[in-house]
């Protein structure tokens, strides 16, 4: 028990911190910076830390230092129960060493390391429900003197509040976490995974194969043109195999610097690099039981290819900055729209690494060799956008669709969307025209009909334009059936013969 003489100076400062604790619950770090610098002061200290236990190692790691060698402690950590602080995390239970030359339990590396001389150490345990979470140390009493059982009393109050600020901040990210969680639930219906439009023949087979593969668990490399909606078949595959409820990662490989893509993939250590203030889980376990996509794969390093071949093979990896492998269960589909024999041929795409990921390949065609979804996409589009800028409902016109199709669309699907958009921004009446479009055609490659034959050309002109006048009369039979003159019974019969959909 602490003495009668109530010490009023300590007795302030707890009370204060103990207000800040209850009130500010976010920012734990800048309490137990509080907590530590009154807890050094208030026990005449030279120096002093304060150390956190990472449960996934059992290790402490230096997460506050006060004193003059107080940043380079920063790159140092502990074993349970290796030195002082080590030996009261492992047993919960306080210590005052007043001559640590005479107790074994002192590890003097890291203060030779960074030349700072101790010579006395009063520590004590954070301990949250009995578990020890962290250790608070005060190194040597800066009037030369000895540290007292009443300086070890007051300094386990301080690492009480330093527990109770370690137990707020993680209670409240825990409810935040949820909240987030909720939110990203709700958000994934309408926002995570997108509408794969196509009707055509082309995209009906792909979809076949989608579904076969996503029964699998091998690797899918999926190839073809910028724009085409890789990322799209590659979220079908997900959404129609057994891990469709786990998470779906998407990484950008070709957005990422070759100085941050393996830390990004797959996380590091704390302490690993000079701002690595703690342990950061990669896209790889973070996809852990679901499925991740690597898009751009083409533009991974080729220092990284090896240890990328090394997860696809056994599932397991190391963190930056660590020895300590990670087993994770990840399906993997990889994307790129580069020249991949040419990579392997120049020596920039390793063969086996190729072959691993080509399993069950997956070629998407680029939209001028399915033109029967062309106006299917571009009246998708064009209703995304109507609700987006809450602009009166906008219709192509006739001359507009023809020209959508004799247009060769280089930049696929993606490039549709952006021509749409733009047309709905400029335009100034309630039909997009030909000049909405802003299209750079031109006639050699003008005709959308140039490798079709009669048949064929003739049945995907009668498909647009019966779809054009059913959406003209918003889809009502009989309206339509007047303006194509024809009966009704038989606009019916082409409706189910072209299978035309709204």
């Amino acid at each position: 028990m602490l003495t009668s003489n109530i010490d009023a100076k300590r007795l302030a400062t707890l009370i204060e911190i103990n207000t800040l604790i209850n009130f500010d619950y976010q920012d734990a770090h800048s309490l137990l910076e509080i907590i530590l610098e009154s807890a050094t002061r208030l026990t005449y200290g030279e120096a002093s830390s304060l150390l956190l236990v990472n449960s996934e190692n059992n290790r402490l790691y230096f997460e506050i230092s006060i004193g003059s060698k107080g940043k380079e402690l920063k790159k140092f950590s502990l074993n349970m129960g290796e030195g002082i602080a080590g030996w009261v995390a492992k047993n919960s239970t306080s210590l005052i060493v007043n001559d640590v030359d005479t107790d074994s339990r002192f590890f003097s590396e890291i203060g030779d390391k960074i030349g700072f001389n101790t010579k006395s150490i009063l520590a004590v345990p954070m301990l949250i429900k009995d578990e020890c979470v962290g250790v608070i140390e005060i190194i040597n009493r800066n009037d030369g003197g000895y540290f007292s059982n009443e300086d070890l009393q007051w300094l386990e109050m301080f690492a009480s509040q330093s527990a109770l600020a370690i137990r707020n901040a993680k209670e409240y990210q825990r409810v935040k976490n949820e909240v987030n969680i909720l939110q990203k639930r709700i958000s994934k219906d309408a926002n995570s995974f997108h509408t794969l439009i196509g009707s055509s023949k082309t995209i009906t087979d792909k979809l076949k194969i989608v579904k076969k593969i996503a029964a699998t668990d091998s690797s899918v490399l999926i190839t073809g043109e910028s724009g085409v909606g890789k990322e799209l078949f590659a979220e079908q595959i997900h959404l129609q195999s057994n891990r469709c409820n786990q998470p779906f990662i998407r990484v950008n490989c070709a957005a990422l610097p070759d100085n941050l893509i393996e830390n990004e993939l797959f996380g590091h250590v704390k302490g690993a690099f000079t701002d690595a203030f703690s342990d950061k889980r990669g896209r790889f376990e973070l996809a852990d039981r679901g499925t991740i996509f690597l898009d751009e794969i083409g533009e991974i390093p080729l220092n990284l290819q090896s240890k990328l071949l090394r997860v696809i093979q056994h599932k397991v990896f190391e963190k930056v900055g660590s020895s300590n492998s990670v087993h994770i269960d990840v399906r993997i589909l990889a994307a790129t729209n580069i020249d991949i024999g040419r990579a392997l041929e120049n020596g920039t795409f390793r063969k086996d690494l190729y072959f691993r990921l080509n399993v069950l390949p997956l070629n998407i065609p680029p939209l001028r060799e399915h033109t029967e979804d062309i106006i299917v996409l571009a009246e998708f589009f064009l209703n995304k956008v109507n609700l987006l800028t809450n602009k009166k409902k906008l219709n192509f016109t006739l001359e507009a669709m023809e020209e959508m199709l004799s247009y060769s669309w280089p930049g696929n699907v993606r490039e549709l969307e952006n021509v749409i958009e733009r047309s709905v921004l400029i335009s100034a009446t309630e039909k997009i025209g030909v000049d909405d479009l802003m299209l750079n055609t031109n006639s050699a490659i003008k005709n959308p009909y140039a490798e079709k034959s009669l048949k064929e050309a003739i049945t995907q002109f009668k498909k647009y334009f019966i779809t054009s006048i059913l959406d003209r009369n918003n889809w009502n039979q009989t309206n339509a059936s007047k303006a194509l003159g024809i009966q009704r019974t038989y606009l019916s019969k082409l409706i189910k013969e072209h299978n035309l959909r709204r």
